[in-house]
Formats: structure tokens, C-alpha cells, sequence
């Protein structure tokens, strides 16, 4: 009935001329693709991995461009100032929805200057020892931190990600005290703690599992709702008695506010056919990132709520970029 009403009415505006206008062709060049972070990182990754099939569903090929710095909010700002018909789009992660509790004088809003599309992936975080930590469980990590508070150093990919807000929250919930090591990725932490530098690290199962598997490091928990896949042994922190710790790392499509409506049901529909692709799915497994493909109502909801609950996160936990 809806399709039936809008072609009557389509049909009724188009009997009389100067009442409406053909909505003109999409997409009519390349489209830019910009990645907020750098090449090579998990965002990067699961970008390049969906470009082609995107240019494919859509027929025109869909560049990736990468615009780094700022905790993502470089590439923000090229999009949210770009014209809103489609050939220029955001590849953002979950500082999408920190950014607005840390950065001060963007040259954007956020909340007003984005269309949600859909979520593509999530990477799961999960916690980390070093071979040597005594620790086999959540238990035991929690019992060694009320022990020795703030003695042990527990990397992360880096102030305000993923990482850094699931230690905050799991510190909140187990009621210890750890000190946080940043780095610049999940791959240098990952290294210092093969090496024995660090006692521990929140970083995603992608980054962890190369040293697990080496034995150079033993996963405790997942940070998700559900146990991964590809690590059937390792427990969720519900599981490990710490529930309500789902915190993950995620990757998203993003178009500037006021992109017609046809553009963006194209550009969802594109996504999700993408994520549904064999080939994509096992390049996926690889990376250890879970497809969603999100409807672009839930994921609004999705960045709603999370922008609020990392507000209170970022306050109460005192998290800086500094």
C-alpha cells in the first residue's frame, strides 16, 4: 500500500508541470570512501575488503581515502562538510560516539552533521596476560590487582578507544585499580606484551590472538554478549562473573546529514549485500571482525545511546585524549 501511495502521488505530480523534479542519477562519479583512521589498522582493513563489492552493487567504483589524526575527527570534518548527494561518505569507528564528550572547537556537530547508515562490523575486545601472569582466569586477575593496586600496566590500542573505555569499565565493575598504558595501536601493545613489558592488555581479538596462539600471552575474557566463534574456549566477562562488560570496537558507514533518502536505502542495501558475500565473510573471519548490517534506524539508536552511555563512562572514569 505505501508503494502503491507514493506512485499515485508520484504520478499525480508529474501530470502537472513545475510540481516536481526527476531525482537526477546516483551515483554519477567515483565515490570517496573516507577512512577516518590509517591504512592498515581494523577499520582500514574491513573498508578495503568492501570497497570493490560496494562499486560493484552500485556501479561506480568507491574509493577509499584515508584522512587520519584528531581521534577520527580529520576525517569527520571532510564529510560533514561535503555535499550531501552521495559521493562522499564516512568510514568512522566507536570514537564516533566519544569524540563529542573529549574534542573541544570542531569545526562540526557530531550529532547533527551525519546520517547514519549502518553498522558494519564490530571487533571484539578481549583481555590479554602476559605468558608469565600467574592469572588463568578473571578471578585470579582481579584478585592479583586487589592485591597490588596499581602495579600492574595494562596497554591498550590508545587513550579513548575501545580498549582504554573497556579497562575503564571493567576497573569500575571489579572495583580494582590497574594503571593504563596507551599505545598507538593494538599491534604495539600486543608486542610489549609478548615481550613481557606489559602484565596485560585490552585490545581486539585480532590484535591478541597471533601471540595467544604463539603462547606468548593467554586470553581471559571477550568483552562481547556472546563467545567468539573463532575462540570457543576463551569466556565472555559475564561468564567470568563480571557481566555487563560488552564494550567492542565497531566499523560504520556514515553519509553527510541530508543525503536523500534513495541514497542512503542504495548505500544500506549495498553494505548488507556486501557483508553477505562468502567471500567477504571469510575475509571477515580472518580479520576477526563480526558483520551486523544494521537497519540505519537501529543504528541511529545504536550511536544514540552509545554517545550517551560514553559520556557518563568518559566522565565518571575520567578518560582524556592527554
Amino acid at each position: 500500500m505505501i508503494h502503491r501511495r507514493a506512485w499515485l502521488y508520484g504520478a499525480g505530480a508529474l501530470a502537472l508541470p513545475g510540481l516536481a523534479k526527476a531525482q537526477p542519477a546516483w551515483p554519477q562519479r567515483p565515490i570517496r570512501l573516507i577512512v577516518a583512521f590509517a591504512a592498515g589498522g581494523a577499520a582500514d582493513s574491513v573498508a578495503r575488503v568492501l570497497a570493490p563489492r560496494l562499486g560493484d552493487r552500485l556501479g561506480q567504483s568507491v574509493v577509499v581515502e584515508n584522512r587520519t589524526g584528531g581521534s577520527g575527527s580529520n576525517g569527520g570534518a571532510v564529510v560533514a562538510q561535503a555535499a550531501p548527494d552521495g559521493h562522499t561518505l564516512l568510514w568512522d569507528a566507536s570514537s564516533h560516539v566519544v569524540n563529542p564528550s573529549l574534542l573541544r572547537g570542531l569545526s562540526f556537530d557530531y550529532t547533527t552533521a551525519f546520517l547514519p547508515i549502518t553498522l558494519a562490523t564490530t571487533f571484539p575486545q578481549v583481555l590479554a596476560v602476559k605468558a608469565e601472569n600467574p592469572a588463568h582466569n578473571v578471578a585470579d586477575f582481579i584478585a592479583q590487582a586487589k592485591a597490588r593496586p596499581g602495579a600492574l600496566n595494562i596497554g591498550t590500542q590508545g587513550n579513548a578507544t575501545a580498549g582504554h573505555l573497556a579497562l575503564a569499565q571493567f576497573q569500575r565493575l571489579a572495583g580494582i585499580e590497574v594503571t593504563h598504558a596507551p599505545y598507538r595501536g593494538g599491534a604495539d601493545a600486543a608486542r610489549d606484551l609478548a615481550a613481557g613489558v606489559l602484565d596485560g592488555a585490552f585490545i581486539t581479538a585480532l590484535s591478541a590472538g597471533p601471540i595467544a596462539d604463539s603462547g606468548r600471552a593467554r586470553l581471559l575474557a571477550v568483552a562481547t554478549e556472546a563467545r567468539l566463534a573463532s575462540r570457543p574456549d576463551v569466556p565472555t566477562f559475564a561468564e567470568a562473573g563480571v557481566p555487563g562488560l560488552t564494550i567492542a570496537e565497531w566499523c560504520a558507514l556514515f553519509a553527510p546529514a541530508g543525503t536523500p533518502t534513495g541514497v542512503a536505502e542504495r548505500l544500506h542495501g549495498a553494505v548488507t549485500a556486501a557483508l553477505a558475500d562468502p567471500e567477504v565473510k571469510a575475509r571477515l573471519e580472518q580479520l576477526v571482525a563480526v558483520p551486523v548490517g544494521s537497519s540505519p534506524a537501529e543504528f541511529a539508536r545504536f550511536v544514540r545511546e552509545g554517545r550517551t552511555s560514553m559520556a557518563t563512562l568518559v566522565r565518571e572514569a575520567r578518560i582524556s585524549l592527554e
